[in-house]
Formats: C-alpha cells, structure tokens, sequence
C-alpha cells in the first residue's frame, strides 16, 4: 500500500490499439531522437530524482544514470541507459553505451537498494555495451556478468523496463528482473539488425530482413514469454507525446511492482531465477506415438 501523504493518482492517457507494426519500422522508431530518455522519464514519471555517481573505483560513466526517487510516494533505486537527444548529447552519452565503469555504478546503486531495501527499476535503452578496446582491456564482459549474477541474487522486487533499444549484454546487464516490460514500440534482441545481416547476409543492407528475423518487436517477446507486458505508447509513438508516454510508463511500472512488494525475499530470487531458466529449455513430449517412437531410438546408457 502506498504511503497515506502519496499523491492522487494521474489518469492515464487515451491510447488506441494498433496492428503490429513492420519490425523494421519498429527499429527505426526506437532510435528516433525525439524518444524521451530515462533523464526524461525521471523528471516526469517519477518524482524527487537524486542522481547518484560514479563506480567508486575512478570513474563515472555518463551511459548509466541512477539514484533515489519516488514513484506514487513510494521511494525506489532508478537506474537507467541515457542517450541524449541532440547529436552533442549522444556523442557526450557515448549513445548510451555504457562502460565497464557504468556497470560498476549500475551495481553498486543495486547493491545500495538491497541494503535500504528499496525496489529497484531498471529503464534499458542502449544499442549495446561499448564496444571498444579500452572497454573491453578494463573487463566488459566481466562487468556484464557481475551485473547479471547480482541481479538473480538481488533481495528486493526488480522492474525492468525496455525503453527504446535493448541490445544484447548491454541490455542483458540491467534487465534481469522480476518483471520485465517493453513499450510498445522499443526493441529488444541480442544483435543489431545491421549486425546479424553483416553475418548472415552479404552485407547491412539486409537489415530490414533481419529485423523481421529477429522477433525484437515487443509483441514477438511477449508470444515467446521473453516480456511479460506490452507498455503501451500515445499514437503514433512516444516521441509525439513525452508526457503521455511518462504517464502510462509510470502507471504500468505501478501496477507490475505492488504485487511483488509482498512477496519473502528468498521467494522472489527463486522465481527470478527460474523465470531466465527456462528460457531456450527443449519442450519435449512426455506422452504419444512420437514419444515412444523416439524412446524407442535412444540409445541405453550404461
């Protein structure tokens, strides 16, 4: 239950329902500059933002940002990719590809969350982690899986929500969570289209196809189980209305992490866990003709 001196709730705004959309066209709106950005959606969804910085090891990647707000009175860890809008800003923001450094602070405000016990919300919008050599001699992939462990350990109700663009381990490193959302037109996969046309075609003019391929769309994912909700946007899509965006964001972020409030500590880790479990788990068919067939062929073993 939210706190007696919490604020009237806001009504949400009017959405009307689309048909889904060609995944390209879907890439495409998830990078568009005008999209509201985790620094936007916590001046409007949430309220009291207090930023929190650096890793504590010597740096402070400006591809993460994070701390303390309140969402309806109720005080949360926010932590979040930060593109920028301007081209100054993205070069600034390094497009929202965080550093080995920036998974550090991701880390060590979740651990900070744990120790307040305080839920944490995660907003995923990044092309993918840095890429480059520097980031990769001071441990990327490290702090990935750090991040990630971290996470299927976490005590306290985790929300994640995809943003714009989840890409790969970048996205990965904030998104294992209780309960994970996607607006309705981000995108979420573990490669580019650009970069799965350049290996599986002859080149990244293919990426219209791959992204077809891919089943990055948010109502793919939610058919394969991958994101349990489908957060929808103002037509035609939340660069159009930041605000009206902000407000059915806050409103599902609300709805998906009151009933986790509740739920023991060890409970909530092992539902966590076997939520990513089982995903790519072989579904085989325990009764039938084709079960017994195929008993019929294995082989014993000793």
């Amino acid at each position: 239950r939210a706190p007696a001196d919490a604020p009237a709730p806001r009504p949400a705004p009017a959405v009307t329902a689309a048909p889904d959309p060609d995944p390209w066209e879907t890439v495409r709106t998830a990078r568009h500059p005008g999209r509201p950005t985790t620094l936007d959606y916590l001046e409007t969804a949430f309220d009291g933002f207090v930023e929190l910085h650096g890793d504590r090891l010597g740096a402070d990647c400006p591809a993460v940002v994070g701390g303390i707000a309140r969402l309806d009175g109720r005080p949360l860890m926010v932590i979040g990719h930060q593109k920028g809008h301007t081209t100054a800003e993205l070069v600034t923001r390094n497009f929202g590809m965080a550093s080995p450094a920036g998974h550090r602070k991701a880390l060590r405000l979740m651990r900070l969350a744990a120790r307040l016990r305080l839920p944490v919300v995660t907003l995923v919008d990044t092309p993918g982690a840095d890429p480059g050599v520097t980031a990769e001699q001071q441990g990327q992939a490290a702090a990935i899986a750090e991040n990630i462990l971290a996470l299927t350990v976490l005590p306290t109700p985790v929300v994640a929500v995809v943003t714009g663009e989840g890409g790969s381990g970048g996205a990965l490193a904030l998104a294992v969570a209780d309960r994970v959302l996607m607006l309705e037109h981000a995108v979420y996969s573990v490669i580019s289209p650009e970069g799965c046309a350049a290996i599986l075609w002859p080149d990244s003019s293919a990426a219209p196809q791959a992204a077809r391929a891919l089943r990055l769309t948010g109502a793919d994912l939610c058919r394969l189980g991958v994101v349990d909700e489908l957060v929808p946007e103002p037509r035609p899509a939340a660069h159009a209305d930041p605000g009206g965006a902000a407000e059915l964001l806050r409103l599902a972020v609300a709805a998906n992490l009151a009933p986790l409030l509740t739920v023991p500590p060890a409970t909530l880790v092992r539902r966590r866990r076997q939520r990513f479990r089982r995903f790519g788990a072989a579904r085989s068919v325990t009764s039938g003709p084709a079960a017994t067939a195929r008993a019929a062929e294995r082989p014993e073993v000793a």
